[in-house]
C-alpha cells in the first residue's frame, strides 16, 4: 500500500506537466490561421473595380474604391463607340467589381470577359444629385466601403446646395429660367432650380419636335456635350448651354457640377 501511496503523486505531477506542456506548445495550422501579436486582425483586400468609363470611375471612387481601372479612354468624346482592345477585356478578368451602364453597346463583351471572380453591376449614370447618391450607397454595401460612402455624400450634399444658391442667384429678373433639355441633362436644369418645360434626344429633334419645343419660348437649351447634334432650336433665341457629364481622369464627380454651374451662369448673364 505504500508503494502505492509514492506513486500516484509523482504520476500526478507528471500528468499536470504534460498538460502543461501541450498549453504552452503551438499547433502549426492554428499558428498559420491565427494573426501576429500586435498586428490586430488581417486587413482585408480592397477590392480591383474596373469601369467601362470615368463616369462609373466617379461613381466608384466617390463610394470609397482606391483600386479603379477605366477601359474607356477619356479622350474618347463619345464613349459608347469606343471598341475595347484585347488587354482592356483581360484586366475585366481580373477585376472582383466589373461597373457598366447598360447603354454601353460594349456591355456583351464586358460580361462575356468577366471571370468567374468578377461581380457585374449594372450602373444607373444620371448625375440627379438623388440618383448618384443611391448609386454610391449601393457601390459601398458592395465593396464594404459604407463608412467612405457616407462621409462623400456629406461632402456632395454641401457643394450642391452652395452650387444650387450660387446659379438661382444668377436668375435673371431674379426668376427661374424657361429651359428644355437633353434627356441626359435634366439634371443640371434641378441645378439651376428650374423646371424643363420640355426635353428631347437622345435622337436628334425632329421638324415637329422643333416646332414644339420652339413654341414653349425656352430661355436655354441644355445641350449634352456628348451627345450634340448642332444647334437645337436654330432662331428660336434660346441661348445653348453644353452640358458635360463624364468626369475627367481623376474621377472626381464634384468638377462636373462647378463646370454645369459656371456655364448656366455664363449664359444667364450674357
Amino acid at each position: 500500500m505504500a508503494r502505492t501511496r509514492v506513486r500516484i503523486p509523482a504520476l500526478v505531477a507528471l500528468s499536470a506537466a504534460l498538460l502543461l506542456t501541450a498549453a504552452c506548445g503551438s499547433d502549426p495550422a492554428s499558428d498559420a490561421a491565427a494573426p501576429a501579436k500586435g498586428s490586430g486582425e488581417a486587413k482585408k483586400d480592397k477590392p480591383v473595380v474596373v469601369v467601362t468609363t470615368t463616369w462609373e470611375g466617379a461613381f466608384a471612387k466617390a463610394a470609397g474604391a482606391e483600386d479603379v481601372k477605366v477601359i474607356v479612354p477619356q479622350s474618347v468624346h463619345h464613349a459608347p463607340d469606343y471598341d475595347p482592345k484585347p488587354s482592356d477585356l483581360a484586366a475585366v478578368a481580373k477585376a472582383d467589381f466589373v461597373l457598366y451602364a447598360p447603354f454601353e453597346p460594349y456591355a456583351a463583351k464586358i460580361k462575356e470577359a468577366a471571370g468567374s471572380k468578377a461581380k457585374l453591376v449594372e450602373v444607373n449614370l444620371d448625375n440627379d444629385p438623388d440618383k448618384v447618391k443611391a448609386e454610391v450607397d449601393k457601390l459601398g454595401a458592395l465593396f464594404g466601403t459604407a463608412d467612405a460612402a457616407t462621409q462623400w455624400k456629406a461632402g456632395f450634399d454641401t457643394e450642391c446646395a452652395k452650387l444650387n444658391k450660387d446659379v438661382q442667384a444668377s436668375w435673371p429678373g431674379g426668376k427661374s429660367p424657361s429651359v428644355v433639355t437633353q434627356v441626359f441633362t435634366a439634371w443640371a436644369a434641378k441645378l439651376a432650380g428650374a423646371t424643363p418645360v420640355g426635353t428631347y434626344g437622345p435622337e436628334a429633334v425632329t421638324p415637329a419636335q422643333l416646332a414644339d419645343l420652339s413654341a414653349k419660348k425656352p430661355a436655354l437649351v441644355l445641350d449634352n456635350a456628348h451627345m450634340s447634334t448642332g444647334t437645337v432650336l436654330p432662331d428660336s433665341g434660346a441661348k445653348q448651354v453644353k452640358i458635360v457629364n463624364y468626369p475627367g481622369v481623376d474621377l472626381d464627380l464634384l468638377p462636373v457640377y462647378r463646370n454645369a454651374a459656371a456655364e448656366l451662369k455664363k449664359a444667364m448673364a450674357s
